[in-house]
This record gives structure tokens, C-alpha cells and sequence, in this order.
């Protein structure tokens, strides 16, 4: 493999970890990271003030490749991400979330794909439960990885699964850190790097694992909701503006909106969830999928209230 070290201080990966106040998750985290198969690497933790054990957890490790950076993101993850990239020296960046792990032949994988000259690399994970239920999903394919088609047909990359090149983050201006894009702001540097370049790569093993927390609060829901909408009104000015550029783009506010609505439902919270999923086939009646989930709604809200009457 050509991804060697070719000065003695300088790794072939940055691996850039934020983390606040997961010590809970933390040590399996970075136990992923030290049983790398690929050793030349250095891992940027970057802290967010944690006041929990996350320190003494780093420190447990006694590894003189982990570096930690104590930085205040003020509840942006994306500039702590920006920030572990600054203080990076690799020429390839890695992105591990704190509560995600990876498998052992992760590294070496993804780096046999760059030095097949790729500049974007994902591989599948393996979605984890709370009831530790998994589920594998495969990202990409390369036919979806196009601006216009993870802006009209969605996202098809994860955080955690993704290894970019430090120049063309750079060159992009990395992760936004507006506030308005928090929860899409990796969608948004797909979008831009693919403006970039076409040299993404995906591999359909999974090569780790998303830890899902639970069911999201409503809010939660709003916020990624508005999220997304603006990220896409954004990079829809950068397409043709065609008639059929436009159709698409309602459908896909509207894919959005029903998304916002299945999340609602899994929140439990079907009345919201309900005229969530009917705005969404109010502006394109072609979500096949809205009918059936507008159908389970009504029977979840209406079998509580004939139990009541009872």
C-alpha cells in the first residue's frame, strides 16, 4: 500500500473524533481505533469541554497517537470537525463520530480505494439499535453520488463511514458551520465536494457500525426538518433552473417532509407525524409510501380514543 509515513511526524490519516460527554461510548470508540489493521495514523480528539470521565478515558489509553483538543463548538459539531481538520497533518482525513465504531480493516480498505485515486471514500455500516437489533445499509452507489442527484435523490453518505482528502476539504472550505444547517451539515459537504470532484468510491462491506440512541423528540425532528429544507433551497441554486429541475425539486421537499413524519411516528407522536405526512402529499402526490404511513396513523391515533370510550 502506498499510504506510508513519508516523514517520521507525519501520519498517511488524520482521524478527527468529537466528542461531548460520551465517555459512556468513547473507550469502544477509540478501542476501534487502536485495533486498526493500519497503524500509520493519528487520532484528533476534539473535546467540547466534556465534564464527564471523557478525559480520564483518553488518558487510560496511554497513546502517544491520540492528541486531544479541548475547543467550545457552542453546540456546532461541524466546527469541531473544522477544528480537528486544522490541527491535522495527514493527507487523508477520517471522521469517526464518538459513539460509532469502527471494524478492524476499516483503514486499510478505505486506503486501498485511494490509492486506486480516489478523492471520496464510504463503505456500509451496520446500524445498531438500542436493543442492539442491526440493520446493514449500504451508501452510494457512485450513479447517486452526482450534485444533482444527492440533491434531488437525497443523501447516500455517512460521517463516520466517510474518508475524504485534507486538499479537497480545504478547497470546499470544509463542514458549514451555519447554525441553520446543524444535523445536515454533512449532507451540505457532500453536495460540495461533489462539485469537486467525481472520484468517489464506495464499498459495500460494512466496515462499522451507527449507534442509534432511541426515538427523537419532536423538536429534534422540526429542527432537522428546516435543516434539510434550507440545505436543499441552497443547492438548488446551483442547478438549471428547468421546469423539470423544479417538479423534482418539490418532490424532494416533499420526500423531506414525509421523512420528518415517519421520524414523528417512530417518536410516538402521531398527530404531528399526521399532518406532517399529508402536507407532504399535499405538494406531490407521488410518495406512494405516505398513503400506507397516513393509513398506520390514523389507526394508531384512533384505537387509544375507542379504548377511552370503552
Amino acid at each position: 500500500m502506498s499510504h506510508r509515513r513519508t516523514e517520521s511526524n507525519i501520519p498517511a490519516v488524520s482521524i478527527v473524533v468529537p466528542t461531548y460527554n460520551h465517555a459512556e461510548f468513547l473507550q469502544q470508540a477509540l478501542n476501534s481505533v487502536v485495533e486498526q489493521t493500519f497503524s500509520d495514523w493519528e487520532a484528533i480528539i476534539v473535546n467540547n469541554f466534556s465534564d464527564d470521565a471523557t478525559l480520564q478515558i483518553i488518558d487510560q489509553f496511554n497513546e502517544p497517537r491520540f492528541r486531544v483538543i479541548n475547543f467550545h463548538n457552542h453546540g456546532v459539531i461541524a466546527a469541531s470537525r473544522n477544528e480537528g481538520v486544522r490541527h491535522s497533518r495527514a493527507s487523508i482525513i477520517a471522521f469517526l463520530d464518538s459513539d460509532d465504531v469502527w471494524y478492524a480493516e476499516k483503514i486499510e480498505r478505505c486506503l486501498s480505494k485511494f490509492d486506486e485515486d480516489a478523492d471520496v471514500v464510504c463503505h456500509a455500516e451496520n446500524w445498531v439499535s438500542p436493543g442492539r437489533e442491526t440493520r446493514t445499509v449500504t451508501y452510494g452507489p457512485f450513479s447517486r453520488s452526482s450534485h444533482k442527484d444527492l440533491l434531488f435523490r437525497g443523501n447516500c453518505l455517512s460521517t463516520s463511514a466517510t474518508m475524504v482528502r485534507k486538499e479537497l476539504l480545504a478547497k470546499v472550505d470544509g463542514f458549514s458551520e451555519r447554525p441553520d444547517l446543524i444535523t445536515v451539515e454533512d449532507y451540505d459537504l457532500w453536495m460540495k465536494l461533489s462539485l469537486a470532484t467525481r472520484k468517489f468510491s464506495f464499498i459495500e462491506s460494512a466496515l462499522g457500525e451507527f449507534r442509534q440512541h432511541g426515538q427523537s423528540a419532536s423538536s429534534a425532528v422540526d429542527r432537522h426538518l428546516k435543516a434539510e429544507l434550507s440545505v436543499i433551497a441552497d443547492h438548488a441554486t446551483l442547478e438549471s433552473q428547468t421546469l423539470l429541475n423544479a417538479i423534482r425539486l418539490r418532490h424532494r421537499r416533499a420526500v423531506a417532509i414525509y421523512g420528518s413524519g415517519r421520524a414523528l411516528m417512530r417518536a410516538h407522536a402521531y398527530g404531528p407525524a399526521l399532518l406532517r405526512l399529508l402536507r407532504s402529499l399535499l405538494i406531490s402526490p407521488l410518495i406512494f409510501r405516505s398513503y400506507a404511513a397516513i393509513l398506520i396513523t390514523f389507526f394508531k391515533i384512533l384505537v387509544p380514543v375507542n379504548r377511552s370510550l370503552q
